[in-house]
């Protein structure tokens, strides 16, 4: 029986990468939200904000690239122009990443409770008060935040500041009642939206609820006397004669003392007049307040400053803190990177780590068969090394840009110019000086 004649189709595998590419065609024309060969589409979809036609011509050039660079012109490759194109996409993407993860390095402390905003499925920006800034290509002023949050607790704890809102209530003493429980008196004037003493509306009606209260302050009246330095020091060795004036000196006696001793018989002289003056006295416990003496009758109304403990993540309602804004590298309106701001320094990166992609690609279609039989031989693939340079090619890769990165954060570049002032002026040290004849 004589042997069959065969009329195959093709004498080649269907699958073989070409050694072009081209930029046309590679939308699908039957839908504009969707590519043939880009699974994202963030750059080569018309659709999109970061749509770019260099970012297809560069996918394009990148399958004459693997081409040579994988020997095609010496053996078949065995993948398609669309896993080079999904390869040069994804290294665009990986590329953006690096380049965000490292500016949030240089700019997270300046930027927290900033306005951040809302993203879709590919990190785009959707929403919010920094859309459409473009934060992560902005070169911010330095803002000290985080350690201002810091400096303002601690300012709250000093008294000198702080961003906690202070109140202010009252209430009447009453002749033979030695204890108050300020808590009280103050969480039912909020109830009431009345202060007590005086009748009048409070601005915590909302806030206290059932919300401990912390008294800052205690006074019996508002102080009225006037205190003036009329010299630098009375020349008694002591804080002075506060029980109307203050500190007296005539014009004869002036010495020189530490301000912090100034700042002293301001402190002392304040608490006269809003405590001493009254002959009363207080302790002050759990905001359980008790007067002593015991008052034998009516003496007027008694003030109090406090503040109201809020949760760290609860906004106040007239005004805002950034507490909703940044707080982490997560919360950053860092989009992905347009193609067009990509230097040439960033889109050599981008070729090598999309050939690097197309490798691993490449050893996957091989590592399905180890060999292929032929007549009386078998030819042997090589998936496997394939697969181990792919992976150490892009290691590598990602190593070597995380390096550079690190060597030019700002704190970095500080530390060199630093480096660089120092070294400057030991070579100017040892610079001659000439002498001017005239």
């Amino acid at each position: 029986m004589p042997n069959p004649t065969l009329t195959p189709a093709s004498t080649t595998s269907t699958v073989i990468l070409t050694s072009t590419g081209s930029a046309d065609g590679l939308l699908d024309t039957n839908s504009a939200a969707h590519t043939v060969n880009y699974p994202l589409g963030i750059y080569a979809d018309a659709s999109s904000v970061l749509y770019d036609a260099n970012f297809l011509s560069g996918a394009s050039d990148q399958v004459a690239y693997t081409y040579k660079k994988l020997g095609g012109d010496v053996l078949d490759i065995e993948i398609t122009v669309g896993n080079v194109y999904s390869a040069y996409e994804e290294a665009v993407l990986e590329y953006s990443y690096q380049i965000n993860i490292h500016q949030a390095k240089n700019v997270l402390s300046d930027l927290l409770g900033m306005s951040t905003g809302t993203f879709d499925n590919n990190g785009q920006m959707t929403g919010g008060d920094a859309s459409g800034s473009e934060v992560n290509l902005s070169f911010p002023k330095y803002e000290f935040r985080y350690a201002r949050r810091i400096s303002e607790g601690l300012s709250r704890e000093a008294a000198v500041g702080g961003n906690v809102t202070m109140y202010s209530a009252s209430f009447s003493i009453t002749g033979g009642q030695q204890d108050y429980d300020l808590q009280t008196i103050i969480s039912r004037s909020a109830m009431n939206n009345l202060d007590e003493a005086t009748g009048s509306p409070v601005d915590y009606a909302d806030v206290i609820g059932n919300k401990k209260v912390r008294i800052e302050k205690v006074y019996f009246k508002t102080p009225a006397s006037m205190w003036r330095f009329y010299g630098y020091y009375g020349g008694l060795n002591v804080v002075g004669n506060l029980n109307y004036y203050g500190q007296y000196a005539d014009d004869t006696t002036f010495e020189l003392i530490p301000a912090w001793h100034n700042k002293l018989q301001a402190m002392a002289y304040e608490d006269h007049l809003w405590t001493r003056l009254s002959h009363y006295s207080y302790e002050l416990h759990n905001n359980k307040l008790r007067i002593y003496p015991v008052p034998d009758a009516f003496i007027g109304n008694m003030w109090v400053q406090f503040t109201t403990e809020l949760d760290g993540w609860i906004e106040d309602s007239d005004r805002k803190h950034g507490i909703e804004g940044i707080n982490n590298m997560n919360t950053l309106p860092f989009e992905n990177i347009p193609y067009k701001n990509i230097n040439a320094i960033g889109k050599h990166w981008i070729r090598r780590y999309a050939l690097a992609i197309a490798m691993g690609m490449l050893s996957q279609v091989r590592g399905k068969f180890s060999s292929i039989p032929i007549p009386g031989e078998s030819v042997q693939l090589n998936g496997a090394n394939l697969a181990q340079a792919s992976a150490a090619d892009m290691q590598a890769l990602k190593e070597e840009l995380k390096s550079i990165l690190d060597e030019m954060t700002y704190r970095a570049l500080a530390e060199k110019d630093a480096q660089m002032v120092a070294s400057t002026k030991t070579v100017l040290e040892n610079a001659p000086l000439l002498i001017y004849q005239g």
